[in-house]
């Protein structure tokens, strides 16, 4: 923990708060040696947010590896003498937050949260006596919720890890030669090393910078306070496992005692107040997001002084007597003598404004830099999860597979390099940051979408789009229609088949998107495609290359395509593809929008020789998907190009002219009609949208938004990566053993060889209801948790629900009878076998 600083590392960690420990601990337990930890503080006390945090630890989350992650941490923890499993409780002070206490039960049992609970008024109060019975309606009741003993866990890391540790240590550049990192400066020497992790939360932004990399992590601040001793919790004292005495503490030596003192009684959160609370000993700890965002300059962050920590800026009394937070009307203050009387004329003992940061998502930073090969993020992460995404990283950087002891992780939602180009912009991702806090606690509805930083990337339709009275979604920056006004028509003619979805499940929908999804599969529609990505792959040896990235075959005649898939060495997804090729060695591999072309494409840049040109062309083509029974007789009307079945068959591709526009068009469909995906140079997509609209008005020509996308693609068994497959699943758990050939040698091919998938991605129907079910849904048999849905659509052609989940082999064959549990009701179903829709592809193929 001091010492001489080294010259030579294997590995540098910067940060030696909750997550660098958790990395250095995790890489200790795979074995990696010459492992170096530094912090610009001391140690364990660092003065990073990992000891000013109350350590509060509630576990259940819509996401499953926030729950995951959560969970390994606790026991983790646990196992380590260093948490207090005194339970959790989440009350309501109304009924919509008693809705979604009914959601955190079914997000707990979907991803195997021991025994979660809802509670009466009268048993919420059995375990927390002090609460006032008359002000809450309920509560949800999380058995292994507890709290983190911060500074005894930070020094149990360090005693337990086979790291060197370093504080009063200061990062002050980082040597980037030839793409990777080569060494990081410090105020007290240079090491030279071949790989590095930032784990620097609140200096995330900071951090990045100083090796060129735009990060966008926010700080903001957030109050809490301690109250003075209370009668009514005297002799609560439980054993203190460390003594801050023994420390050095930067700045106010009061909030490290504090913190220190344990809970008794489980913690607790009202969040239609956007508070929480748990008991410190004899005094409670008061936790408030319900103030007015206040965020930090991330280039203002500092260090250490003798009179603060540099996480921490002083309590603003203002934004506790009153009510700042636009959401909220009633102050902490008085949301507080409200819930818990005893609050009410107390003198607090040590204050904050403690800083912790957000992305603009909201999710963590996980990673390799595809800036910078060699150097590894671990950022915006809690002390909840900090241990589950250390374990993560730690496996990701030695085994190559990011994955917990339950098995491989998802990692598209927290990848680095899965945020846009203008994300880096510290003006944006400050105000993203503000929104992640003020709905910390609120009820986000599905779909939800910001009003602030809108229309940053419009496509070529844009203009067209808005006439049509598009209702535009955000997605990775990009505007993308979700329904359009002008096909209002439509619910009418198709009226009969487009169910009402009421309450939950009908919140920002609208009955437009059955009807472009029936019209679709009856004329013809135009979907907006631009934020999907194409990769131009070429150069010598670009189709070996290819061959050996990809899962299936792909050395295919020219004018073909194929689906395929990226694995990594675990055998797991990271990516599904539609590989073109257009020459010897001239490819192009098309693949989804938002977080893909920074994901996959980095991915395919950082693996290719140097004899391969890997270009990422986000944005730079404009694409119409142009399906339906009707597709062939418009797009024949406006081009020479021959498009019949015979010389333009499924799965091929041609460059063609739209009118004047040239285009290369693969005939290929993401909703199981006959269509093509029409991909033209941006500058000539209105030109491309304007041709096609003109010539198909007496077909009835349409557009579509990504509404009726989803519903088509369910009923025909489309996968979504993202949403059905990612880095925690197989191919053949996923259902797409077809695009794997066992014959040809790609990256994790030795990982599927030994792979006996025990369970399956299974389409399950609602017996008697055509209600929508929720992603993160308990599938259940009786009262056992059989699965979860991870998507779910009501399916118009068909006229039933679908849901998607992963389901154990033994319960995935067609007929097995399965409940699924979604907004307090048990909905009976059957699994099916898919696709549900044409299963013929007669649709597709004419």
């Amino acid at each position: 923990m001091s010492g001489t600083l080294p010259d030579t590392a294997e590995t540098v960690i910067v940060g030696a708060g909750a997550v660098g420990c958790s990395v250095a601990y995790h890489l200790s337990e795979l074995g990696a040696e010459d492992v170096v930890v530094v912090d610009q503080g001391p140690l364990p006390v660092t003065g990073g947010s990992s000891t000013h945090a109350p350590g509060i630890m509630f576990q259940t989350s819509p996401s499953k590896l926030m729950t995951k992650t959560a969970h390994y941490t606790s026991r983790l923890l646990s196992d380590a003498g260093v948490y207090d499993e005194v339970g959790g409780i989440e009350v309501a002070r109304s009924e919509e937050r008693m809705d979604f206490l009914q959601r955190r039960v079914e997000h707990a049992t979907a991803y195997g949260l021991p025994d979660p609970q809802l509670l009466s008024p009268a048993e919420v109060t059995d375990y927390l006596p002090l609460v006032n019975e008359d002000e809450i309606l309920g509560g949800y009741y999380s058995p292994t919720d507890g709290r983190v003993d911060g500074i005894a866990a930070l020094q149990w890391y360090i005693q337990q890890s086979d790291a060197d540790f370093y504080g009063h240590t200061s990062v002050t550049d980082f040597d980037v030669s030839g793409g990777s990192i080569t060494a990081v400066e410090t105020d007290r020497g240079r090491i030279d090393c071949d790989r590095c992790v930032l784990a620097t939360n609140n200096w995330g932004y900071k951090t990045g910078k100083l090796a060129g990399l735009d990060l966008p992590i926010a700080p903001v601040e957030h109050q809490y306070a301690v109250t003075e001793p209370l009668d009514e919790l005297a002799g609560a004292e439980p054993t203190a496992r460390v003594d801050t005495g023994d420390f050095e503490v930067p700045g106010d030596h009061r909030i490290a005692d504090a913190m220190s003192r344990g809970p008794t009684r489980p913690v607790g959160r009202d969040q239609d107040n956007s508070l929480y609370f748990r008991t410190h000993g004899d005094a409670i700890g008061l936790g408030s997001y319900n103030h007015e965002s206040l965020t930090v300059d991330p280039d203002a962050m500092g260090a250490n002084t003798e009179r603060r920590q540099a996480s921490v800026r002083e309590f603003t009394d203002e934004h506790w007597e009153r009510a700042t937070h636009p959401d909220r009307d009633k102050s902490p203050k008085r949301a507080f003598e409200e819930l818990l009387p005893v609050s009410e004329g107390t003198e607090f003992e040590a204050t904050e404004n403690g800083i912790f940061v957000f992305t603009p998502d909201g999710m963590p930073v996980l990673g390799e830099t595809a800036a910078v090969d060699d150097l590894w993020t671990a950022l915006a992460i809690w002390w909840t999860h900090s241990g589950g995404y250390g374990k993560i990283l730690a496996e990701w950087m030695e085994t190559g597979v990011p994955k917990l002891p339950s098995g491989p992780v998802e990692t598209g939602g927290i990848h680095v390099n899965r945020f846009e180009p203008h994300a880096g912009e510290k003006g944006y991702f400050v105000d993203r940051g503000a929104t992640q806090y003020r709905q910390v606690y609120s009820i986000v509805e599905p779909r939800w979408q910001p009003d602030d930083h809108r229309g940053l990337r419009r496509s070529p339709f844009y203009a067209q789009q808005a006439e049509l009275g598009a209702e535009f979604y955000q997605s990775g920056g990009w505007e993308a229609p979700q329904w359009y006004e002008s096909n209002a028509d439509l619910v009418e003619r198709y009226a009969d088949e487009i169910p009402e979805q009421e309450g939950w499940q009908g919140v920002n929908r609208s009955p437009i998107e059955g009807a472009e999804h029936l019209h679709t599969r009856e004329h013809v529609s135009m979907f907006d495609m631009t934020s999907f990505s194409s990769i131009v792959v070429s150069g010598a040896g670009a189709a070996d290359f290819l061959q050996r990235v990809c899962t299936n075959d792909v050395d295919i005649d020219e004018g073909r395509v194929r689906y395929s898939l990226l694995c990594n060495e675990g055998g797991n997804v990271l990516a599904d593809v539609t590989v073109v090729r257009l020459g010897p060695e001239e490819f192009v591999v098309t693949t989804g929008g938002g977080n893909s072309p920074g994901i996959h494409g980095g991915w395919l840049q950082s693996h290719a020789p140097e004899t391969v040109s890997v270009t990422v062309e986000e944005g730079a083509r404009s694409t119409v998907g142009l399906w339906g029974p009707k597709s062939r007789l418009l797009l024949q009307r406006v081009t020479d190009a021959d498009v019949s079945a015979e010389d333009f068959p499924y799965f091929s591709a041609k460059r063609i002219y739209v009118g004047e526009v040239p285009v290369l068009a693969l005939r290929v469909s993401y909703v199981g009609e006959l269509g093509w995906e029409l991909w033209a140079p941006t500058e000539y997509g209105s030109r491309l949208w304007e041709t096609l609209w003109e010539a198909g008005q007496d077909l009835d020509v349409r557009p579509m938004g990504g509404g009726a996308l989803e519903s088509m693609r369910l009923e025909k068994g489309y996968r979504l990566w993202g949403t059905d497959i990612d880095t925690d699943a197989d191919p053949f758990s996923a259902g797409l053993g077809f695009a794997v050939d066992m014959d040809t040698d790609f990256v994790g091919r030795e990982a599927l060889a030994e792979r006996q998938p025990d369970s399956r991605l299974t389409p399950i129907t609602l017996d008697d209801s055509t209600d929508v079910i929720f992603g993160g849904r308990p599938v259940l048999d009786g009262d056992e948790a059989l699965g979860y849905v991870v998507a779910g659509d009501y399916g118009y052609s068909l006229g039933e629900s679908i849901a998607y989940a992963y389901l154990p082999s033994e319960y995935a064959d067609a007929g097995t009878s399965v409940q699924v549990l979604c907004e307090g009701t048990t909905y009976d179903a059957t699994v099916r076998d898919e696709p549900l829709f044409d299963p013929g592809r007669s649709k597709i193929l004419r």
